[in-house]
């Protein structure tokens, strides 16, 4: 008697734990998937393929297109002159251009501001996929481009001493 009412409990758990889990808000990354980032790099580039690692391990899905010329994806998504880096990537409507942390671009899609994108110009040390030995980072300030190409703060890393 005693396990037909230890098997009792144990199937009317079972049964109420579908009714309970509904009823909870939705926040499974599964059921709220981040946006696929399409990333277009050189095949040679190690610190791009570095950087589509963190974007994975921050939860996105990475798309990676090898491209031996990147100045015509460059202009097409609308990076300005002097505002490149070694990798482009293309999310949501947005362009991410270099060595964006994942919190930034997460940033972005959360907050949906009226942008071409995110840039970090150039390949400062410590940002991510330009991680250094020592842990060091280089200061450095994600810009945000405006829809006429005006770039403006977006966010600081690093160390200022």
């Amino acid at each position: 008697m005693k396990t037909f009412r230890n098997t009792l409990a144990l199937l009317a758990c079972l049964l109420a734990a579908p009714v309970a889990t509904a009823a909870t808000p939705n926040t499974s990354p599964v059921d709220n998937p981040l946006p696929i980032v399409t990333v277009h790099k050189s095949r040679y580039c190690g610190c791009c393929l570095k950087w589509v690692e963190h974007m994975r391990a921050e939860g996105f899905e990475v798309r990676v297109v090898e491209t031996e010329d990147m100045g015509p994806v460059k202009q097409r998504v609308g990076i300005p002159p002097a505002k490149g880096s070694c990798h482009t990537a293309e999310v949501d409507g947005y362009f991410v251009e270099g060595h964006v942390p994942a919190a930034d671009v997460k940033r972005l899609l959360a907050e949906r501001p009226k942008a071409r994108g995110l840039t970090v110009p150039g390949m400062p040390a410590g940002s991510p996929g330009m991680e250094t030995p020592d842990g060091r980072v280089q200061p450095y300030t994600v810009e945000l481009i405006s829809p006429e190409g005006k770039a403006s703060p977006f966010a600081r890393h690093g160390d200022a001493r």
